[in-house]
């Protein structure tokens, strides 16, 4: 049995969680078009015959614009030690640039062995992504493994996962077969409802918002009843979250139901409140410790 810790780098919005979702054939981490999606750690279970792999997801390693920035890139870095391979993706579009030289020399200096992954391929042709393919692979050390896939299409995938058995040790499963993710209902129903809000509202609304499971219970007949509290940082801001005569929150609300509901197999009853929390990613620690940013603060 082939067991191991993979933990995945790369700058922002190269397509890391759609890897992770695409090699286990389900969604369990959100997928949005905008950059700095994942904000947290999530340790992803996959299982098959013949092995167990933990893929650690983590934000995109960028250069950060305000303390909740720099929480975001020191998980990012700090989820890199201790795995068994980096998987380093790099997004075939736009290249192998300053970003990826930040990330190739804190991979060189863990000495962890890496694979190689230019994701994206369906969007360019074949010679420029076998270009920066080999490219990415004369600047890290220890590589292992190459491969070009496409998360979008399929392409790669399996290739990507018998690449990562072959350079994994025999062991011991970490987790019980039926077991996805280490993180509970509430990080995936608050993660749930960050992906539609970035997926409906638009420009710096998104980024600006914390999302924080108050409560789940269950009600006598059954219903999951899930109270959350949506954070932003400005009353123009909760205008838009809300919108108007409350149709967006509603929208919201509902497209995060259906899904936490596909997830739980239970019929759920979503209770959103949008409050406002005047720049809570600069100095409103309580908030960044809610939604997994748990370092203490000097």
């Amino acid at each position: 049995m082939k067991v191991g810790f993979v933990g995945l780098a790369g700058r922002p919005n190269v397509g890391k969680s759609s890897l992770v979702n695409a090699i286990l054939g389900r969604k369990v981490v959100i997928v949005t078009d905008k950059p700095q999606t994942t904000r947290n750690r999530i340790n992803v279970i996959y299982n098959d015959s013949d092995s167990q792999i933990i893929f650690v997801d983590t934000p995109g390693i960028h250069k950060p614009l305000h303390r909740f920035g720099e929480f975001m890139v020191r998980a990012a870095v700090e989820a890199l030690k201790g795995v068994d391979i980096i998987l380093f993706v790099l997004d075939a579009e736009r290249g192998f640039g300053e970003p990826e030289r930040n990330i190739t020399d804190i991979i060189n200096r863990s000495s962890t062995k890496t694979i190689i992954d230019v994701n994206k391929i369906d969007l360019v042709d074949r010679g420029r992504a076998e270009y920066l393919l080999e490219k990415a692979a004369s600047e890290v050390k220890n590589v292992v493994g190459k491969i070009l896939t496409s998360a979008k299409t399929g392409e790669g995938i399996q290739e990507l996962l018998d690449l990562i058995k072959d350079n994994l040790e025999e062991g011991h499963k970490f987790y019980p077969d039926d077991m996805v993710t280490d993180r509970p209902l509430s990080f995936l129903a608050a993660e749930l409802i960050r992906e539609k809000i970035f997926l409906l509202t638009r420009e710096e609304v998104p980024h600006s918002t914390a999302v924080i499971v108050e409560e789940i219970k269950e009600r006598e007949n059954g219903v999951l009843y899930i109270r959350v509290t949506i954070y932003v940082e400005r009353k123009s801001q909760k205008g838009i979250l809300i919108g108007k005569g409350g149709q967006m929150i509603k929208k919201i609300g509902t497209m995060a139901r259906e899904e936490i509901e596909f997830l739980t197999g239970r019929k759920v009853f979503l209770d959103l409140f949008v409050k406002v929390k005047e720049k809570w990613r600069e100095k409103d620690f309580i908030i960044l410790n809610e939604i997994g940013m748990r370092e203490e603060i000097e």
